[in-house]
Protein backbone atom coordinates (compact mmCIF):
# COMPACT_ATOMS: atom_id res chain seq x y z
CA UNK A 1 0.00 0.00 0.00
CA UNK A 2 2.73 2.24 0.32
CA UNK A 3 4.21 1.90 -2.51
CA UNK A 4 0.81 2.78 -4.60
CA UNK A 5 0.71 6.16 -2.24
CA UNK A 6 4.33 6.94 -3.55
CA UNK A 7 3.16 6.67 -7.18
CA UNK A 8 0.17 9.32 -6.90
CA UNK A 9 0.77 12.80 -6.57
CA UNK A 10 -2.37 15.26 -6.53
CA UNK A 11 -2.28 17.49 -9.28
CA UNK A 12 -4.47 20.68 -9.33
CA UNK A 13 -7.06 20.96 -11.90
CA UNK A 14 -6.29 23.21 -14.07
CA UNK A 15 -7.39 26.85 -12.71
CA UNK A 16 -9.31 27.38 -16.78
CA UNK A 17 -11.64 24.59 -15.68
CA UNK A 18 -13.27 27.10 -12.57
CA UNK A 19 -13.20 30.07 -14.91
CA UNK A 20 -15.55 28.08 -17.60
CA UNK A 21 -17.58 26.94 -15.07
CA UNK A 22 -18.43 30.41 -13.71
CA UNK A 23 -18.59 31.35 -17.42
CA UNK A 24 -21.34 28.57 -17.94
CA UNK A 25 -23.53 28.77 -14.60
CA UNK A 26 -23.44 32.96 -15.28
CA UNK A 27 -24.86 32.68 -18.87
CA UNK A 28 -27.48 30.29 -17.54
CA UNK A 29 -28.51 32.37 -14.75
CA UNK A 30 -28.56 35.78 -16.81
CA UNK A 31 -30.83 33.22 -19.24
CA UNK A 32 -33.06 32.15 -16.35
CA UNK A 33 -33.64 35.47 -15.44
CA UNK A 34 -34.64 36.77 -18.47
CA UNK A 35 -36.86 34.01 -18.90
CA UNK A 36 -38.37 34.74 -15.58
CA UNK A 37 -39.21 38.15 -17.13
CA UNK A 38 -40.33 36.96 -20.54
CA UNK A 39 -42.75 33.70 -19.03
CA UNK A 40 -42.53 33.19 -15.30
CA UNK A 41 -44.49 29.68 -16.02
CA UNK A 42 -42.15 28.59 -18.25
CA UNK A 43 -39.32 29.52 -16.33
CA UNK A 44 -40.19 27.75 -13.68
CA UNK A 45 -40.64 24.13 -15.89
CA UNK A 46 -37.45 24.83 -16.74
CA UNK A 47 -35.73 25.25 -13.46
CA UNK A 48 -37.74 22.18 -12.32
CA UNK A 49 -36.24 20.28 -15.43
CA UNK A 50 -33.28 22.07 -14.05
CA UNK A 51 -33.34 20.58 -10.94
CA UNK A 52 -34.62 17.58 -11.54
CA UNK A 53 -31.24 17.22 -14.06
CA UNK A 54 -28.75 17.86 -10.84
CA UNK A 55 -30.50 15.87 -8.38
CA UNK A 56 -30.40 12.60 -10.58
CA UNK A 57 -26.79 12.95 -11.10
CA UNK A 58 -26.06 13.75 -7.51
CA UNK A 59 -28.43 10.61 -5.99
CA UNK A 60 -27.26 8.41 -8.79
CA UNK A 61 -23.36 9.26 -8.03
CA UNK A 62 -24.22 8.28 -4.00
CA UNK A 63 -26.15 5.01 -4.84
CA UNK A 64 -22.95 4.07 -7.17
CA UNK A 65 -20.74 5.06 -3.83
CA UNK A 66 -23.28 2.60 -1.91
CA UNK A 67 -22.92 -0.69 -4.88
CA UNK A 68 -19.07 -0.57 -4.53
CA UNK A 69 -19.38 -0.90 -0.84
CA UNK A 70 -21.65 -3.08 -0.07
CA UNK A 71 -20.89 -5.33 -3.79
CA UNK A 72 -17.41 -5.27 -2.76
CA UNK A 73 -16.19 -3.63 -5.76
CA UNK A 74 -12.54 -3.76 -6.70
CA UNK A 75 -12.20 -2.53 -10.26
CA UNK A 76 -13.73 1.07 -8.91
CA UNK A 77 -11.93 1.92 -5.89
CA UNK A 78 -9.23 3.88 -8.33
CA UNK A 79 -12.05 6.23 -9.58
CA UNK A 80 -14.73 6.35 -6.67
CA UNK A 81 -13.20 10.15 -5.58
CA UNK A 82 -15.07 10.98 -8.66
CA UNK A 83 -17.92 9.64 -7.53
CA UNK A 84 -17.58 11.40 -4.62
CA UNK A 85 -17.13 14.78 -6.02
CA UNK A 86 -20.26 14.18 -8.49
CA UNK A 87 -22.58 12.76 -5.22
CA UNK A 88 -21.32 16.69 -3.68
CA UNK A 89 -24.34 17.87 -5.30
CA UNK A 90 -26.71 16.58 -3.00
CA UNK A 91 -25.41 18.87 -0.28
CA UNK A 92 -26.51 22.24 -2.45
CA UNK A 93 -29.84 20.08 -3.25
CA UNK A 94 -31.55 22.68 -0.06
CA UNK A 95 -30.36 25.65 -1.95
CA UNK A 96 -31.44 24.94 -5.44
CA UNK A 97 -34.98 23.46 -4.13
CA UNK A 98 -35.93 27.27 -2.33
CA UNK A 99 -37.37 28.94 -6.07
CA UNK A 100 -39.39 25.80 -6.43
CA UNK A 101 -40.65 25.12 -3.14
CA UNK A 102 -41.82 28.63 -2.87
CA UNK A 103 -43.38 28.61 -6.37
CA UNK A 104 -45.88 25.82 -5.38
CA UNK A 105 -48.80 27.26 -6.39
CA UNK A 106 -47.25 27.94 -9.61
CA UNK A 107 -46.42 25.09 -10.95
CA UNK A 108 -48.61 22.34 -9.39
CA UNK A 109 -52.76 21.91 -10.23
CA UNK A 110 -53.08 20.02 -7.03
CA UNK A 111 -51.95 22.94 -4.64
CA UNK A 112 -55.00 25.30 -5.67
CA UNK A 113 -57.33 24.37 -3.38
CA UNK A 114 -60.10 25.61 -5.56
CA UNK A 115 -59.33 22.73 -8.06
CA UNK A 116 -59.09 20.36 -5.17
CA UNK A 117 -62.68 21.44 -3.86
CA UNK A 118 -64.34 20.61 -7.75
CA UNK A 119 -62.72 17.11 -7.98
CA UNK A 120 -63.33 14.26 -6.22
CA UNK A 121 -59.91 12.61 -7.60
CA UNK A 122 -57.71 15.48 -5.86
CA UNK A 123 -59.70 15.28 -3.05
CA UNK A 124 -58.88 12.14 -2.08
CA UNK A 125 -55.43 12.25 -3.02
CA UNK A 126 -55.04 15.41 -0.92
CA UNK A 127 -53.88 13.76 2.59
CA UNK A 128 -50.66 12.92 0.42
CA UNK A 129 -50.98 15.95 -2.04
CA UNK A 130 -50.71 19.12 0.16
CA UNK A 131 -48.25 21.93 0.27
CA UNK A 132 -46.98 21.42 3.97
CA UNK A 133 -46.86 17.87 3.45
CA UNK A 134 -45.16 18.25 0.29
CA UNK A 135 -43.08 20.34 1.67
CA UNK A 136 -41.55 18.36 4.65
CA UNK A 137 -41.02 15.46 2.44
CA UNK A 138 -38.88 17.79 0.86
CA UNK A 139 -37.13 18.21 3.32
CA UNK A 140 -36.90 15.41 4.94
CA UNK A 141 -35.47 13.79 1.67
CA UNK A 142 -33.02 16.14 1.22
CA UNK A 143 -31.92 16.09 4.79
CA UNK A 144 -31.39 11.56 4.92
CA UNK A 145 -29.09 11.91 2.10
CA UNK A 146 -27.37 15.18 2.85
CA UNK A 147 -26.84 12.90 6.34
CA UNK A 148 -25.68 10.03 3.60
CA UNK A 149 -23.32 11.98 2.12
CA UNK A 150 -21.57 13.20 5.10
CA UNK A 151 -21.03 9.94 6.45
CA UNK A 152 -19.89 8.10 4.23
CA UNK A 153 -17.63 11.07 2.58
CA UNK A 154 -16.46 11.75 6.22
CA UNK A 155 -15.27 8.14 6.52
CA UNK A 156 -13.76 7.75 2.91
CA UNK A 157 -11.54 11.22 3.29
CA UNK A 158 -10.75 9.96 6.94
CA UNK A 159 -8.85 6.83 5.07
CA UNK A 160 -6.82 8.43 3.02
CA UNK A 161 -4.98 9.48 6.58
CA UNK A 162 -5.77 7.02 8.89
CA UNK A 163 -5.35 3.80 6.49
CA UNK A 164 -8.02 2.53 8.81
CA UNK A 165 -9.59 -0.57 7.34
CA UNK A 166 -12.68 -0.47 9.92
CA UNK A 167 -13.49 2.64 8.33
CA UNK A 168 -14.47 0.69 4.97
CA UNK A 169 -16.61 -1.53 7.48
CA UNK A 170 -18.49 1.36 8.62
CA UNK A 171 -19.11 2.38 4.67
CA UNK A 172 -20.34 -0.79 4.10
CA UNK A 173 -22.94 -0.75 6.92
CA UNK A 174 -23.95 2.26 5.75
CA UNK A 175 -24.22 1.53 2.08
CA UNK A 176 -26.20 -1.64 3.01
CA UNK A 177 -28.83 0.77 5.19
CA UNK A 178 -28.81 3.33 2.52
CA UNK A 179 -29.94 1.23 -0.49
CA UNK A 180 -33.12 0.68 1.02
CA UNK A 181 -33.75 4.22 1.86
CA UNK A 182 -32.84 5.11 -1.21
CA UNK A 183 -34.88 2.90 -3.01
CA UNK A 184 -38.33 4.94 -0.70
CA UNK A 185 -36.87 8.31 -1.34
CA UNK A 186 -36.07 7.88 -4.90
CA UNK A 187 -39.83 6.84 -5.67
CA UNK A 188 -40.94 9.82 -3.49
CA UNK A 189 -39.18 12.17 -5.21
CA UNK A 190 -40.23 11.50 -8.85
CA UNK A 191 -43.51 10.87 -7.96
CA UNK A 192 -43.64 14.32 -6.15
CA UNK A 193 -41.61 17.05 -8.22
CA UNK A 194 -42.58 14.85 -11.79
CA UNK A 195 -45.23 12.68 -11.81
CA UNK A 196 -48.04 14.81 -9.70
CA UNK A 197 -47.56 17.76 -12.70
CA UNK A 198 -50.56 15.49 -13.91
CA UNK A 199 -52.20 14.25 -10.77
CA UNK A 200 -54.99 12.74 -12.11
CA UNK A 201 -52.46 10.40 -13.50
CA UNK A 202 -50.91 7.03 -11.71
CA UNK A 203 -48.32 4.64 -12.27
CA UNK A 204 -46.59 1.73 -10.01
CA UNK A 205 -43.63 1.53 -12.39
CA UNK A 206 -42.79 5.42 -12.54
CA UNK A 207 -40.25 5.14 -9.52
CA UNK A 208 -38.12 2.88 -10.98
CA UNK A 209 -38.16 4.83 -14.70
CA UNK A 210 -36.87 7.58 -13.04
CA UNK A 211 -34.38 5.67 -11.06
CA UNK A 212 -32.87 3.86 -14.01
CA UNK A 213 -32.68 7.60 -16.23
CA UNK A 214 -31.15 9.02 -12.87
CA UNK A 215 -27.86 5.78 -12.76
CA UNK A 216 -27.88 6.00 -16.48
CA UNK A 217 -26.96 9.84 -16.76
CA UNK A 218 -24.76 9.39 -13.74
CA UNK A 219 -22.68 6.66 -14.82
CA UNK A 220 -21.82 8.62 -18.06
CA UNK A 221 -21.03 11.53 -16.02
CA UNK A 222 -18.88 9.65 -13.81
CA UNK A 223 -17.75 8.20 -17.09
CA UNK A 224 -16.94 11.49 -19.40
CA UNK A 225 -15.08 12.80 -16.31
CA UNK A 226 -13.10 10.23 -15.69
CA UNK A 227 -11.75 9.71 -19.20
CA UNK A 228 -10.96 13.00 -19.38
CA UNK A 229 -9.15 13.00 -16.21
CA UNK A 230 -7.16 9.84 -16.99
CA UNK A 231 -6.17 11.25 -20.43
CA UNK A 232 -4.72 14.09 -18.43
CA UNK A 233 -3.08 12.51 -16.04
CA UNK A 234 -5.07 13.66 -13.51
CA UNK A 235 -5.76 10.03 -11.69
CA UNK A 236 -3.74 6.88 -10.70
CA UNK A 237 -0.63 5.95 -13.13
CA UNK A 238 -1.43 2.46 -13.10
CA UNK A 239 -4.89 3.29 -14.39
CA UNK A 240 -5.51 1.50 -17.64
CA UNK A 241 -8.36 1.06 -20.36
CA UNK A 242 -9.49 -1.72 -18.36
CA UNK A 243 -11.09 0.37 -15.89
CA UNK A 244 -13.20 2.19 -18.23
CA UNK A 245 -14.23 -1.22 -19.53
CA UNK A 246 -16.94 -1.77 -16.23
CA UNK A 247 -18.44 1.95 -16.84
CA UNK A 248 -18.96 0.75 -20.02
CA UNK A 249 -21.06 -2.25 -19.34
CA UNK A 250 -22.69 -0.80 -16.35
CA UNK A 251 -23.70 1.91 -18.90
CA UNK A 252 -24.86 -0.54 -21.21
CA UNK A 253 -26.26 -3.01 -18.22
CA UNK A 254 -28.75 0.05 -16.90
CA UNK A 255 -29.59 1.62 -20.88
CA UNK A 256 -31.09 -1.68 -21.24
CA UNK A 257 -32.72 -1.77 -17.98
CA UNK A 258 -34.36 1.83 -18.56
CA UNK A 259 -35.69 0.50 -21.98
CA UNK A 260 -37.28 -2.18 -20.26
CA UNK A 261 -38.86 -0.25 -17.60
CA UNK A 262 -39.95 2.08 -19.74
CA UNK A 263 -41.58 -0.67 -22.66
CA UNK A 264 -42.86 -2.46 -19.34
CA UNK A 265 -44.84 0.79 -18.16
CA UNK A 266 -46.15 1.75 -21.57
CA UNK A 267 -47.00 -2.05 -22.60
CA UNK A 268 -49.28 -2.47 -19.06
CA UNK A 269 -51.33 0.95 -19.60
CA UNK A 270 -51.48 0.32 -23.62
CA UNK A 271 -52.65 -3.49 -23.25
CA UNK A 272 -55.44 -2.14 -20.17
CA UNK A 273 -56.37 1.13 -21.95
CA UNK A 274 -58.20 2.49 -18.93
CA UNK A 275 -58.98 6.15 -19.79
CA UNK A 276 -57.43 7.59 -16.41
CA UNK A 277 -53.45 5.68 -17.24
CA UNK A 278 -53.54 5.73 -20.96
CA UNK A 279 -54.70 9.42 -21.22
CA UNK A 280 -51.00 10.30 -20.07
CA UNK A 281 -49.24 8.51 -23.23
CA UNK A 282 -51.81 9.77 -25.24
CA UNK A 283 -50.62 13.63 -24.81
CA UNK A 284 -47.15 12.51 -25.73
CA UNK A 285 -48.26 10.49 -29.30
CA UNK A 286 -50.31 13.47 -30.57
CA UNK A 287 -49.64 17.68 -31.36
CA UNK A 288 -46.32 16.95 -32.55
CA UNK A 289 -44.95 15.40 -29.51
CA UNK A 290 -44.89 11.81 -30.74
CA UNK A 291 -41.87 13.38 -32.63
CA UNK A 292 -40.02 13.52 -29.40
CA UNK A 293 -41.48 10.30 -28.11
CA UNK A 294 -39.49 8.63 -31.07
CA UNK A 295 -36.64 10.93 -30.52
CA UNK A 296 -36.47 9.83 -26.77
CA UNK A 297 -36.40 5.77 -28.01
CA UNK A 298 -33.28 6.61 -30.56
CA UNK A 299 -31.01 8.66 -28.87
CA UNK A 300 -31.98 6.83 -25.11
CA UNK A 301 -31.80 3.43 -26.48
CA UNK A 302 -31.35 2.63 -29.95
CA UNK A 303 -27.84 4.73 -30.13
CA UNK A 304 -26.29 3.94 -26.88
CA UNK A 305 -27.32 0.41 -27.24
CA UNK A 306 -25.70 -0.23 -30.68
CA UNK A 307 -22.97 2.28 -29.52
CA UNK A 308 -21.67 0.18 -26.82
CA UNK A 309 -22.65 -3.21 -27.84
CA UNK A 310 -18.89 -4.62 -28.64
CA UNK A 311 -16.55 -5.55 -25.78
CA UNK A 312 -13.71 -3.07 -27.28
CA UNK A 313 -16.29 -0.01 -27.16
CA UNK A 314 -16.63 -0.35 -23.80
CA UNK A 315 -13.35 0.38 -23.11
CA UNK A 316 -12.34 3.02 -26.11
CA UNK A 317 -11.94 5.80 -24.49
CA UNK A 318 -13.11 8.00 -27.55
CA UNK A 319 -16.24 6.45 -27.90
CA UNK A 320 -16.71 6.54 -24.10
CA UNK A 321 -16.72 10.26 -24.32
CA UNK A 322 -18.83 10.75 -27.01
CA UNK A 323 -21.21 8.36 -25.84
CA UNK A 324 -21.62 9.65 -22.21
CA UNK A 325 -22.14 13.01 -23.48
CA UNK A 326 -25.08 11.57 -25.64
CA UNK A 327 -26.89 9.73 -22.22
CA UNK A 328 -26.71 13.13 -20.85
CA UNK A 329 -28.10 14.75 -23.81
CA UNK A 330 -30.97 12.08 -24.00
CA UNK A 331 -31.79 12.06 -19.99
CA UNK A 332 -32.50 16.29 -20.62
CA UNK A 333 -34.96 14.76 -23.37
CA UNK A 334 -36.21 12.41 -21.30
CA UNK A 335 -36.68 15.41 -18.80
CA UNK A 336 -38.10 17.59 -20.83
CA UNK A 337 -40.71 14.62 -22.07
CA UNK A 338 -41.67 14.15 -18.53
CA UNK A 339 -42.57 17.33 -17.81
CA UNK A 340 -44.01 19.28 -20.76
CA UNK A 341 -46.25 17.62 -23.00
CA UNK A 342 -48.40 18.35 -19.42
CA UNK A 343 -48.80 22.16 -19.96
CA UNK A 344 -50.83 22.82 -22.91
CA UNK A 345 -49.34 24.86 -25.65
CA UNK A 346 -45.83 24.40 -24.92
CA UNK A 347 -43.12 23.42 -27.57
CA UNK A 348 -39.50 23.86 -27.38
CA UNK A 349 -38.12 27.53 -26.57
CA UNK A 350 -34.79 29.02 -26.56
CA UNK A 351 -35.64 29.19 -23.05
CA UNK A 352 -35.29 25.55 -22.54
CA UNK A 353 -31.49 26.16 -23.54
CA UNK A 354 -30.98 27.41 -19.62
CA UNK A 355 -31.25 23.60 -18.38
CA UNK A 356 -28.39 22.55 -19.79
CA UNK A 357 -26.03 25.86 -19.00
CA UNK A 358 -27.37 25.74 -15.38
CA UNK A 359 -26.38 21.88 -15.21
CA UNK A 360 -23.21 22.24 -16.53
CA UNK A 361 -22.06 25.29 -14.92
CA UNK A 362 -23.27 23.79 -11.45
CA UNK A 363 -21.43 20.67 -11.76
CA UNK A 364 -17.97 21.70 -13.08
CA UNK A 365 -18.31 24.20 -10.23
CA UNK A 366 -19.33 21.36 -7.23
CA UNK A 367 -16.84 18.75 -9.12
CA UNK A 368 -13.19 21.80 -9.19
CA UNK A 369 -14.83 22.92 -5.51
CA UNK A 370 -14.48 19.13 -4.22
CA UNK A 371 -10.94 18.36 -5.84
CA UNK A 372 -9.25 21.04 -3.95
CA UNK A 373 -10.64 19.40 -1.02
CA UNK A 374 -9.76 15.88 -1.27
CA UNK A 375 -7.50 13.44 -3.34
CA UNK A 376 -8.51 12.06 -6.60
CA UNK A 377 -7.55 9.26 -5.69
CA UNK A 378 -8.88 7.27 -2.65
CA UNK A 379 -4.91 6.51 -1.36
CA UNK A 380 -5.97 5.35 2.14
CA UNK A 381 -8.49 2.28 0.80
CA UNK A 382 -7.15 -0.92 1.50
CA UNK A 383 -8.54 -2.57 -1.73
CA UNK A 384 -6.90 0.47 -4.10
CA UNK A 385 -4.00 -1.70 -5.13
CA UNK A 386 -6.50 -4.65 -6.34
CA UNK A 387 -8.27 -2.23 -8.03
CA UNK A 388 -5.51 -1.12 -9.27
CA UNK A 389 -4.10 -4.11 -10.66
CA UNK A 390 -7.75 -4.98 -12.25
CA UNK A 391 -7.40 -6.79 -15.70
CA UNK A 392 -10.45 -7.29 -18.34
CA UNK A 393 -9.82 -11.29 -18.40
Amino acid sequence: MQQTNLEYHKKELPKKLEQTGWIIFGAGVILAVLGFALDQHRALLNYLMAYMFILSIGIGSLLLIALEYVGGADWSVPIRRVVEFLAAIIILLPLLVLPLVLNIHDIFHWAHDEAVNTDTLLKGKSPYLNITFFIIRVFAILAIWGLFYYLLIRNSNAQDKTHDQFLTKKNIILSAIFIPVFAITITLTSVDWLMSLEPHWFSTIFGVYFFASSVVASLAAVTLFVVKLKENGYLHPKLVDDHLFSLGALQFAFINFWAYIAFSQYLLIWYANLPEENFWFLHRWQHGWEFLSLLLIVTHFIVPYAALLSQPAKMDPKRLKFISIWILCAHFIDIYWLVMPNFEGYYFSLIDLVVPLLVIGVIILIFNYRSKKSNLVPIGDPKLQKGLDFRVP
